[in-house]
């Protein structure tokens, strides 16, 4: 199971302003970006449901020039759902109630199908008498074409291309466009590697979409390629390190490990100390 909420939480956290700049520039104009803080995680319970909700992200800004703050109120879905409108508002009228400041709501719908317009507002009316009238961002990534992001120098374009309206048959040239943008991007490490594993989460390819990949990288440039097959390399790295701690559960012996997955012997060894420490 892909713990979607986990991912988008990640991204977002740290590509914040940069999401702001790609999808909600009028946003990102208004505010002081020193001020950007991220507040605790909000749970909620559904009075009627009984169920426990969690909201995916707030980070209270100051607008810029001003001592005024402001929330902004990020929701990732990654299903439909027909009240989802309305469990948005419930989570704008808590947070206003808490927190009595103003609140730009967002929601990032990044399920693939269907891929019908999500509702964005939710209304209580009676006859002719508009009552209530809430209505959110929705950034509906199923619904936007990856070819628009190709020339964004963001991280998150180079990210969340992965998710959106992708024919099967583009799958490996979009993977290849993502992590093409990516090595452009020349972040660290750390940062690096957090796109990437996004990326290769949610284009997973089979062994002749993996052909096709190839071959769009082969036609780049050849420090773009060499950058490229690094991260590829990694995924691999990471992959067998998985193989080898399932094995290490079961009981294998290290150097029958080492044969199976082609680790190095200290690889192997590390991964058992971490395995001896979690236990």
């Amino acid at each position: 199971m892909i713990d979607h909420d986990r991912l988008f939480k990640e991204l977002l956290s740290t590509f914040f302003v940069e999401f702001l700049d790609l999808f909600l520039p009028q946003v990102a104009s208004q505010i002081d970006r020193d001020s950007i803080q991220f507040l605790p995680q909000e749970m909620f319970t559904d009075v009627t449901s009984g169920e426990k909700k969690e909201i995916d992200l707030l980070a209270q800004c100051r607008f810029e020039q001003q001592d005024t703050c402001f929330l902004i109120h990020v929701e990732n879905q990654s299903y439909t759902e027909k009240v989802f409108a309305k469990r948005m508002f419930k989570y704008f009228a808590r947070l206003h109630e808490k927190y009595d400041l103003p609140i730009y709501p967002v929601v990032i719908f990044s399920f693939d199908e269907p891929k019908r317009p999500e509702p964005q507002i939710y209304r209580v009316t009676f006859g002719d008498f508009n009552v209530l009238e809430f209505q959110f961002a929705a950034i509906q990534l199923n619904r936007l074409s990856w070819r628009d992001f190709l020339t964004q120098p963001n991280p998150v374009a180079a990210a969340l291309m992965s998710k959106m309206n992708i024919s099967k048959q583009e799958r490996p040239q979009v993977k290849a466009e993502c992590l093409r943008l990516l090595v452009t991007l020349k972040l660290d490490p750390a940062r690096m590697q957090l796109i990437s594993g996004f990326v290769d989460t949610y284009l997973r390819l089979d062994a002749a979409e993996e052909q096709t990949f190839q071959a769009a990288i082969d036609t780049m440039g050849l420090t773009q390629q060499e950058e490229i097959m690094e991260i590829v390399t990694s995924w691999e790295q990471k992959a067998l390190e998985k193989v080898a701690i399932n094995l290490l559960r079961e009981g294998m012996a290290s150097e029958a490990i080492v044969r199976v997955t082609g680790l190095t012997v200290e690889r192997v060894q590390q991964l058992q100390a971490q395995l001896t420490q979690e236990n």
